[in-house]
């Protein structure tokens, strides 16, 4: 079977709208994504991110009502896919045992 892969953005987006109790739009994607990360990331770059996700069919997206404050428009909100779930859990297992082969005092010889 063909391993996914996914760059890293789209790892970290799949991340955060994984850890969202509800179904999430762009903003608060970015919002959550510089807060974790301490770096600047466009709403565009994000936007497209969640678009190219759910076309893998990892992300499933819905239209959310219109509101007031973003003056009568309507939000595009995104969920996690049952794919969505197992690509992420299978990119946890590589990592984790990817950190399992790295040899024991290895980062004490490199002085950290």
């Amino acid at each position: 079977m063909k391993k996914t892969i996914l760059g890293e953005l789209e790892e970290l987006v799949l991340l955060v709208v994984a850890a969202s109790t509800e179904d999430v739009y762009g903003v608060p994607v970015t919002e959550q994504l510089q807060l974790r990360t301490g770096r600047s990331f466009t709403t565009s770059a994000v936007h497209t991110t969640l678009y190219r996700l759910e076309e893998k069919g990892f992300l499933s997206s819905s239209v959310g009502g219109a509101t007031t404050e973003r003056g009568g428009r309507r939000k595009r909100l995104f969920a996690l896919t049952t794919a969505g779930g197992r690509v992420l859990l299978e990119i946890q297992q590589m990592r984790h045992q990817l950190w399992q082969d790295i040899p024991e005092g290895k980062f004490e010889i490199l002085g950290l």
